[in-house]
């Protein structure tokens, strides 16, 4: 089965899939790590990016700056959507390679921001959304370099809302509480979906 996880910034998505990797053995194709490998220099997207956004994205070792980059795009929805045409359709590719490289797995996470924003659901035979109260969500990013109270609003401003992504969704996970609290509800979509938890 292959369950294609989302959520809003700052929902703890990472931390989900960790969970689903404890409780259920589940290999994690995580598209930020793999925004993170096609930017590298000499990667795909790499020479694109600079070529459009110039140096000044850079940092002194050539690799590029990604807060820099953010605060340029996430300012201007033009910028953004040019970069996202450079990027998306780079890790896309590699995501459906990782799906065919991983499909015989019995559980895989596809684990992507803008799943529903990029209609990628017919990837996954489940969606599953993160969500978290906006106090949370918040007082999380503060704690990341770069996020001021604008820099947040940009971000979530560029995403679906949580209730858009909802309606969509096969499983919810709240994770505003304990983590013991968000174990159970993984544990739970792993037993409702047939598979023996370790726990």
């Amino acid at each position: 089965m292959i369950i294609g996880l989302t959520g809003s910034l700052g929902s703890g998505k990472s931390t989900v899939a960790r969970m689903f990797t404890e409780l259920g053995g589940a290999h994690v194709i995580d598209a930020d790590e793999i925004t993170r490998q096609v930017q590298q220099p000499g990667a795909s997207a790499y020479e694109e990016i600079v070529s459009v956004f110039e140096r000044g994205i850079l940092n002194a070792d050539g690799t590029l700056n990604r807060l820099k980059l953010a605060e340029t795009v996430f300012a201007d929805s033009g910028k953004l959507d040019v970069l996202n045409s450079i990027v998306h359709p780079k890790v896309r590719a590699e995501e459906i390679r990782q799906i065919e490289e991983h499909r015989g797995k019995p559980l895989v996470v596809l684990m992507v921001p803008l799943l529903l924003e990029n209609r990628m659901q017919e990837l996954v035979d489940r969606v599953v959304v993160v969500v978290v109260s906006d106090q949370t969500r918040r007082r999380r990013l503060r704690r990341r370099p770069g996020m001021t109270p604008e820099a947040i609003d940009r971000r979530l401003a560029a995403q679906m809302p949580d209730a858009a992504k909802t309606a969509m969704a096969d499983f919810v996970i709240n994770n505003d509480g304990a983590l013991r609290d968000t174990r159970k509800q993984v544990a739970g979509i792993l037993d409702k979906s047939g598979f023996d938890i370790t726990r």
